[in-house]
């Protein structure tokens, strides 16, 4: 049932307009001329607005500019003379989505109507849609609270609405395909696929078909033809996890197709073109791997225009209570109670190095969740591996009562002692050019 808006100075064409929509499941409002039309405009959001041009006190593009001022996803249909089609079409040039002429067969009319409902509920499904994919994975719903991921996510948002090849690095676990979805959900290419392949899941014999596709008859058992899935992410975005694990013949395939924008199916004589954005990643150190000759330059130095390095959990603890909780209330949500924390478990939480990261995190939470017999989950809720992997020592402690400067010089140590105090590489994993590096050093009287 739509909300609809019949706009009218002849009371019986009004009436008997308005009596039909109402038959059709519609619930509708009447309005003799522009200014009790104004009225309900600015009383109500209406689907749509069906309005004659000429009115004693206005015109029916008057009510066209209070209602797309007062709402601008309503839509209007005006209803016009012969003699008045330059007015309907200034209508149009004014945001109205369609003119009628009278005397035309009114089932006509009744279909433009069922036209114009069916596209608003269609891009309102859509808007709702796009909503649901920004709250699941757009970046303000990624758990960040660290200075490390914070770094990490202002590099992800500057580099999303572009078409930039982006290189993730980071252990198992770390999130590497969220940030990739993060990144898709937040570009233009948003309403189209997002494709996800592991390149080491794959074996070698059947990844080349997978990524390019093949054609009937290109090898025993192809009885029909395959998109691959390059065709599959057109208009989209391909995720390629575990990048290192690609056999070095496919590595040259793979460096042809992001150079050319073609890609050609097994058996096929003549190339496809496609619009993908690729974004790579990696838990292996693809540095390594180009000293060893086993990992082709070209092709590193293609997908690594954007590299995102993101930084183990034992390296984020600031983040586990956030990202705990978020986990619990997730699973919290699917069983239906409101689970809750209790302080020594977060302190429980805090002290386990978490080799799996935040999946491992995820998957504790989740378990504990389903497991527990009360709404406070206490430390015997949590996996025993997670009890019997404690650090010795004392809890570490969250920089609560820190400043952001505070907080950004001890992130720029750790990162510069993980990286053996290199600056180009320390750099790279904080996302800022290797001057903005020197600088913060001198600005925190850090010894380079």
């Amino acid at each position: 049932m739509a909300h609809l808006l019949v706009v009218d100075d002849e009371p019986s064409a009004r009436s008997t307009l308005a009596l039909l929509l109402r038959k059709r499941g519609h619930r509708v409002l009447e309005a003799d001329g522009l200014t009790s039309a104004t009225a309900r405009l600015l009383e109500e959001v209406f689907d749509l607005v069906v309005t004659d041009l000429r009115m004693p006190d206005g015109n029916g593009l008057d009510v066209l500019r209070v209602a797309k001022a007062h709402a601008p996803e309503t839509e209007v249909i005006l209803l016009t003379a012969y003699a008045e089609w330059k007015s309907a079409k200034e209508a149009i040039r004014l945001g109205a989505l369609d003119y009628f002429e009278k005397g035309q067969e009114p089932d006509e009319l009744y279909h433009r109507i069922d036209k114009a409902l069916a596209g608003r509920a269609l891009r309102r499904e859509n808007e709702n849609l796009r909503a649901q994919l920004r709250e699941r994975y757009g970046l303000p719903g990624l758990v960040a609270q660290s200075s490390a991921m914070q770094t990490v996510l202002d590099l992800v948002e500057r580099v999303a609405p572009t078409d930039a090849t982006l290189l993730i690095q980071g252990e198992s676990g770390t999130g590497k395909e969220v940030i990739a979805k993060a990144v898709h959900h937040a570009s233009p290419r948003a309403a189209r696929p997002f494709v996800a392949v592991n390149c080491g899941a794959v074996p070698e014999t059947l990844l080349e078909s997978e990524l390019f596709g093949y054609m009937r008859g290109a090898f025993t058992g192809a009885a029909v033809s395959k998109l691959g899935l390059f065709e599959e992410a057109d208009g989209g975005t391909l995720f390629l996890d575990e990048i290192a694990e690609m056999p070095a013949a496919l590595q040259v395939k793979l460096l042809r197709a992001l150079q050319s924008g073609e890609v050609r199916r097994l058996g096929a004589t003549q190339s496809t073109t496609i619009d993908v954005r690729v974004i790579a990643a990696t838990h292996g150190d693809l540095t390594a791997l180009l000293a060893q000759g086993t990992f082709r330059e070209d092709l590193f130095y293609r997908l690594n225009v954007i590299q995102v390095v993101l930084p183990p959990l034992r390296d984020r603890r600031e983040d586990i209570p956030a990202l705990a909780e978020h986990f619990l209330a997730r699973s919290g949500g699917k069983l239906g109670r409101e689970l809750r924390l209790s302080p020594e478990t977060i302190e429980r939480l805090l002290r386990y190095p978490w080799p799996g990261n935040v999946r491992e995190l995820e998957n504790a939470i989740e378990r504990a969740a389903i497991l527990a017999r009360r709404d406070t989950l206490e430390p015997d809720d949590l996996p025993p591996h997670v009890s019997a992997g404690l650090q010795l020592g004392p809890s570490p402690q969250l920089p609560r009562q820190t400043t952001l400067a505070e907080t950004e010089r001890v992130h720029i140590l750790q990162t510069l002692e993980r990286f053996g105090r290199n600056h180009s590489s320390a750099a790279e994993a904080l996302g800022i050019g290797r001057t903005t590096l020197w600088r913060k050093l001198k600005e925190y009287g850090i010894d380079r």
